[in-house]
């Protein structure tokens, strides 16, 4: 078992695909946790504000099957399959961590959003703030400490999952 970190984010009926998403990534292994889930702005473009979160899960899945799942999921609720980056969508599934794993290719870990995103940086901070980021060796504290976030982000009160 690996524990991964998946980022969850939507801003297109997002409290029903949040919602189904904690739902699904329940079933891909153990251990389940889920941050608090924060409203925010969006990046690069103009459009609703986003629903985000950050699931920890123990997982029997290698990497590659698990980010096969997560790109099915997507596309089962509704994300087109050419999706731009900097667009509304439905439902955003992305691998942050997954387990002490390091690597340049696609998906690329750590993903890059933990060192640019308070929406993806204070759910992580939630989860494990103890937690040594692979290859950079501070913890998600210490890079939540000397982070300077660019954009608004607040709670959300619980959706029921």
């Amino acid at each position: 078992m690996i524990t991964a970190y998946i980022s969850l984010g939507s801003n297109i009926d997002r409290e029903y695909h949040i919602r189904v998403a904690i739902t699904e990534l329940k079933k891909l292994g153990t251990d389940f946790r889920v941050s608090q889930i924060f409203e925010a702005e969006p990046v690069g473009f103009c459009g609703p504000n986003f629903y985000n979160c950050v699931a920890a899960i123990n997982t029997p899945l290698p990497l590659d099957r698990l980010q096969q799942i997560l790109k099915q999921l997507e596309l089962q609720y509704g994300r087109a399959p050419d999706a731009r980056k900097n667009q509304s969508r439905t439902l955003d599934l992305d691998i942050l961590l997954f387990g002490d794993v390091v690597q340049t290719e696609a998906p690329m870990l750590p993903r890059s959003d933990l060192y640019k995103f308070a929406f993806v940086l204070r759910p992580m901070m939630e989860l494990c703030p103890e937690l040594v980021i692979p290859g950079d060796g501070r913890t998600i504290a210490q890079l939540w400490h000397s982070f300077e976030p660019s954009q608004a982000l607040w709670p959300v009160e619980r959706i029921a999952c």
